[in-house]
């Protein structure tokens, strides 16, 4: 996701409001495949290209409706808002969007298993009915460590993602004998979709070793990347005994990967474990394009799951057009601004804001369908048409 900075008083008020929220599971073991005995391997370099064959240029935002400000109130029966993820993915079907890159959450499962799921099916109805087949996220190690059930506070007027939440939260990725009950999760979620054509793709585990330096860091296990890396085996596991039909993968995003003898235990493993590759980059055009080069000698697709920060060069003008002529799959961050309010920059932690920034970080419409820049849009609109499979 991004690099965060903070302001203290949010983390103490976080901690205040929050906790587990544990509540009872409504069991979903009725429709959920049991698993292999034995993992089945990672995909061949074969059957991902055909894969990525079949799909064609994919394409998109990362989603959340304007009206949720985190993955709980995006997805909680008392918050879920299908007639705005209707409207609003409609109006990614009119930019010619393909995909979406869309969060989950464990303790979703934890509080009402059935009622997730069945809230999954209909988000999935709603993005098939605009051509549209998300890219699912089980686990994000970004923003506040300390999600809890229930209503989600309001968002802080001015701070980029004040209210998104980590998944699981740091109680139980602090303890390593607590990760089995992240299984059914997994298990459930994958299962219950492993054959279903309308998702594209499930993205495990988030920027699993991002520490949110200094924002929510006293508020971190101090050894998150050793834990997340055990946590990002475990997961991965267990979503390839469900045998899904669609490709697992997780997004090197920190340091020089270019370089395999420089590569992080974690990034190396995401990237030996993916079917097809994916890449965090808010960089500008001639970094963008190292690393994709870097990343062909994997020989299977590659996709940005994450860019777009316009400040920063990552514009859509600068990096859109060099991903399609290369058939890079592409996901900019944010698409309407909402209560997320992404079009502030990582630094409204700590420089304070009082209006809407010169230039928005990111998110593409205003909540009223308008867009930000109607030229971005005209460029997004003839690279879809020239490109993406219909």
């Amino acid at each position: 996701m991004k690099r965060v900075a903070r302001i203290g008083v949010l983390a103490t008020l976080t901690f205040l409001s929050g906790g587990l929220g544990r509540v009872s599971t409504a069991s979903a073991q009725k429709s959920t495949p049991s698993p292999t005995q034995i993992a089945p391997a990672v995909w061949t370099r074969e059957r991902a290209r055909a894969w990525a064959d079949s799909t064609g240029w994919l394409v998109g935002s990362n989603f959340i409706p304007s009206t949720a400000i985190n993955q709980l109130e995006m997805w909680q029966a008392a918050t879920f808002d299908p007639r705005t993820i209707d409207r609003e993915l409609g109006w990614a079907e009119s930019l010619g969007f393909n995909t979406m890159r869309v969060f989950l959450h464990d303790l979703l499962w934890q509080q009402d298993s059935l009622g997730f799921l069945s809230r999954m099916d209909q988000f999935l109805a709603i993005a098939d009915r605009h051509h549209i087949r998300p890219m699912f996220v089980l686990f994000d190690a970004v923003w506040d460590p300390m999600p809890h059930l229930g209503a989600q506070r309001a968002p802080i007027p001015h701070i980029h993602n004040s209210g998104w939440v980590q998944s699981p939260g740091a109680a139980i990725l602090s303890d390593t004998a607590r990760y089995e009950q992240l299984r059914g999760y997994v298990q459930g979620v994958v299962g219950h979709f492993r054959s279903d054509s309308r998702v594209v793709a499930w993205d495990v585990f988030n920027e699993p070793d991002n520490t949110n330096h200094p924002a929510y860091l006293a508020y971190e296990p101090r050894d998150k990347a050793t834990l997340s890396l055990i946590l990002l085996r475990k997961a991965f596991g267990w979503a390839r005994q469900m045998n899904p039909s669609q490709p697992l993968t997780a997004a090197p995003w920190m340091g020089d990967w270019t370089d395999p003898t420089k590569r992080s235990p974690i990034t190396a493993y995401m990237l030996e474990s993916s079917d097809v590759i994916t890449f965090h980059s808010y960089d500008d055009s001639a970094r963008v394009d190292r690393l994709v080069t870097a990343l062909e000698r994997y020989g299977r697709p590659i996709i940005c799951s994450e860019y777009m920060a316009r400040p920063r060069g990552s514009t859509f003008q600068n990096i859109l057009p060099m991903l399609a002529r290369q058939r890079v799959g592409a996901y900019n961050w944010g698409f309407v601004a909402g209560k997320t309010q992404t079009i502030y920059p990582w630094d409204s932690w700590y420089t304070e804001y009082t209006a809407d920034p010169p230039v928005w970080f990111h998110d593409i419409f205003r909540r009223d369908g308008t867009p930000y820049d109607p030229i971005e849009m005209s460029l997004i609109r003839a690279l879809t048409a020239a490109t993406v499979k219909r």
